[in-house]
Order: structure tokens, then C-alpha cells, then sequence
């Protein structure tokens, strides 16, 4: 997905609700990673980068398994991104742009990741990403959890925020988000567009189990 740049105004964060935690804070931070569990069965014996762009890179490393054997795994290294599920007046504001891989149209929340280069905290992300996309800005953002969205063939992580107390205003959008829009729907509409396929991004879908859990 496209990568965003992080307007100055969104250095200092909203109110922030650590999951699973009742109190409050100012300022946003880097909050510790899930522990990996498990063994590791697989043996990294090599590692090289075939391919690389400013949003991703593909490396190829040889691979021992637990029994012994030899194996190549192909894997896209992709930083982190943000995901904001924007809840008011008892439903979502939703996102919806043109998925080229998918070459179809795709109605998700607001999301993107920093450019090359520039780091900060998942919550100033996810305020920058919210206001450029939507125009929104949020008095209050709660994390939900860190999702990841495809562990067969990436690390990238989704760090995922409910953002209420929005404020509205304009959209700050990229060049490449030039064919954007946005809509509110009713919270029974978003299940239903869940339920019959008519949203399908995984990233979307996955947040809404974490507020739903949540709620």
C-alpha cells in the first residue's frame, strides 16, 4: 500500500487506551511486540535480497527443516502499518479506492504505512493516516492489537486503533490515492458488507474481530 508522510501537527498524539488496560495516557510510544511461541523448526542457512523498492523488498533465504532437508523460501520484507477503524454516530467511516492487484474497487478503514525513512510510534501513524484519508481527527484513540496479515510469505504487522471524538476536516490524500473516497455507513450495513463479500480486505475484516472482541 501506498506509504504516507506524517504532517507535524500529528507529532503530538491524542489520548491513547492500551488494549486490554483501563487507564489513559498522553503521548504516543512503541509498544512492545506479541512473544513468538513455539519451537523453531526451520534452520536459516542463508539469506539475499533479489529484489527491492522503496515499500518493499524480496529476499530468498535457504532453509534447513527440523528433519534435515534443504528448502528455498521466498520472503517480502514490508514495514508495519497502521489500521483505524473510525467509529461515530453509531457507525464506521469507510475508505474506498481502486486495488490494482486486485483490479477491483475495495471498501476498507483507513490505513498505510510510514515512507522510507521515517519513523515514529503506531500512534502518530495512525492519526496521520486517518486525517490524510479521511480528514478526521480523532480526540481519542484506543489499540485494539497487532494483526499479521499474511505470515506465509511476510512479517508485516498491523497495528490496529479505534479512533472516536472525530473532529472533521479535509483529506490530505496521495497521488496515488487520487481516486479515493469515503463514505459513513451504519454499523448493521458494514456486517452486511462483511457478511456477503462485498468488503473483503483482510486487514478490515480481521480489525473488526479485534473490536467486536473488544466491545
Amino acid at each position: 500500500m501506498p506509504t504516507k508522510t506524517i504532517p507535524p501537527r500529528f507529532r503530538t498524539a491524542p489520548t491513547i487506551i492500551l488494549a486490554g488496560q483501563h487507564r489513559t495516557r498522553r503521548g504516543g510510544s512503541v509498544l512492545p511486540e506479541g512473544r513468538q511461541t513455539g519451537e523453531v523448526s526451520i534452520k536459516t542457512l542463508s539469506s539475499r535480497v533479489v529484489y527491492r523498492n522503496p515499500w518493499l523488498s524480496l529476499r530468498e533465504d535457504r532453509i534447513e527443516h527440523a528433519d534435515g532437508s534443504p528448502g528455498l523460501y521466498s520472503v517480502i520484507d514490508k514495514p508495519d502499518f497502521a489500521l483505524v477503524i473510525p467509529w461515530e454516530d453509531g457507525g464506521f467511516h469507510l475508505v474506498e479506492q481502486y486495488r490494482y492487484p486486485v483490479r477491483a474497487r475495495s471498501w476498507e478503514f483507513p490505513s498505510g504505512a510510514f515512507p522510507e525513512g521515517v519513523t515514529g510510534s503506531p500512534e502518530e501513524l495512525a492519526a496521520a493516516e486517518l486525517a490524510e484519508e479521511t480528514g478526521f481527527t480523532a480526540g481519542r484513540l484506543e489499540r485494539l492489537g497487532r494483526l499479521h496479515c499474511a505470515n506465509g510469505m511476510t512479517g508485516e504487522g498491523c497495528h490496529v486503533f479505534l479512533a472516536t471524538e472525530l473532529t472533521p476536516g479535509e483529506p490530505n490524500r496521495e497521488h496515488t490515492e487520487q481516486d479515493m473516497r469515503q463514505q459513513w455507513f451504519p454499523q448493521s450495513e458494514v456486517e452486511e458488507m462483511l457478511r456477503t463479500g462485498v468488503l473483503t480486505d483482510g486487514p478490515s475484516m480481521a480489525a473488526y474481530l479485534l473490536l467486536k472482541l473488544r466491545r
